[in-house]
């Protein structure tokens, strides 16, 4: 069975064409509508890669990606919020703590929408969130500068750092509760219907049972960086709605550079050593970041003025995919991207600048 084929890939153009790309537009400006958390819920999607005794598809990553590209390409803040759901199931499923039993079926099957909160970890040595022990609970303080999905998800998966140095992952209801409280929706210049806040911990009592992780984080830190490193489907889904809405004149040599930067990008993510081609992996990420650049670019002048209406579709493509750029963004990213943008040319011998072939230059490298 090819990917394309998939029971869940064909799911995801059925949710995508039947209602999340006719009401992007809307959604875009007035919010998510709880029909579309429910109508993700009932798909089967939240379960893609989550273990079949479960209640899962366990599914391969390419499915995986597949699915998440023509989500994003539909409506990319629907993406977003869904998004979040698989790690807390894969976190479960490597889990061995009571909380597996009590979330991992529910989370697979779509009954439950869960976000994350961890992304601040990041910061380390810096501790945005300290866990310590208090009486049979931990106890969690400090900020959590940005969680997707308030008011749409069930349970967030919540981390901090303790005082022995552990990354600590815990499940709490993603509500206001005594210890935690969430700012207003932030309004963002993209996905603001995925309805961003920020948290402030002052003393979140989390139960010992409610822990899926608790690791050192020098041995956590290695994963999360691996996952950085490569190229965000989204990316492609985003960058391909644009071309759609360019004549084939115009889209096809774009098309073209898609497929290609697509292709290697996969073929290092299913790289057996995650870690491994560093350089590699962050030059082609920063060339499908400029291919997405240049279809938006493209769609919006396609669509000439009417591209800066609000009920556009090239603008909001275009600043999804501004969004993109900066989401899941670390030090080691920016850093490279940066170098990808201003890096020198090749130029030929009558002093006409020539762009170099993809893959020729290292821009991970001074």
């Amino acid at each position: 069975m090819t990917d394309t084929a998939h029971p869940l890939v064909r799911t995801a153009h059925r949710l995508a064409d039947g209602l999340l790309l006719p009401e992007a537009e809307r959604v875009d400006r007035e919010g998510m509508p709880r029909s579309h958390v429910e109508a993700v819920k009932r798909s089967g999607l939240l379960g893609v890669v989550a273990p079949v005794a479960y209640g899962g598809s366990g599914a391969p990553p390419a499915v995986l990606r597949e699915t998440a590209e023509i989500l994003a390409g539909a409506c990319c803040s629907t993406w977003f919020v869904q998004t979040q759901h698989h790690t807390p199931v894969q976190t479960l499923a490597q889990s061995e703590g009571p909380v597996r039993e009590r979330l991992l079926g529910p989370l697979s099957r779509g009954e439950l929408l869960s976000g994350v909160a961890y992304a601040h970890l990041r910061a380390y040595p810096r501790v945005p969130v300290r866990v310590r022990r208090e009486g049979d609970d931990l106890r969690f303080d400090g900020t959590v500068p940005w969680y997707t999905g308030w008011g749409l998800n069930d349970v967030m998966l919540l981390a901090g750092v303790s005082e022995a140095g552990e990354a600590v992952f815990a499940f709490v209801e993603a509500r206001d509760q005594p210890g935690l409280r969430a700012s207003w929706p932030l309004r963002l210049a993209a996905l603001t219907a995925a309805s961003t806040v920020s948290l402030e911990l002052d003393g979140l009592r989390v139960p010992e049972e409610a822990v899926a992780l608790r690791t050192p984080y020098e041995r956590w830190a290695p994963g999360d960086r691996a996952r950085t490193l490569n190229a965000n489907p989204a990316v492609f889904g985003v960058a391909r709605a644009a071309l759609s809405l360019l004549d084939e004149e115009f889209a096809g040599p774009l098309a073209a550079r898609l497929t290609d930067v697509r292709r290697r990008a996969y073929a290092l993510a299913d790289q057996p050593a995650p870690l491994e081609r560093v350089a590699e992996r962050l030059a082609v990420r920063a060339e499908a970041y400029e291919v997405l650049g240049a279809a938006t670019t493209a769609a919006v002048t396609a669509g000439g003025g009417r591209a800066m209406s609000l009920t556009s579709r090239p603008q909001r493509l275009a600043r999804e995919g501004l969004f993109l750029l900066v989401q899941g963004q670390t030090t080691e990213t920016r850093r490279a991207h940066l170098r990808a943008l201003t890096a020198e040319r090749g130029r030929s011998a009558d002093g006409v600048g020539a762009t170099n072939q993809p893959g020729t230059t290292d821009p991970a490298e001074p």
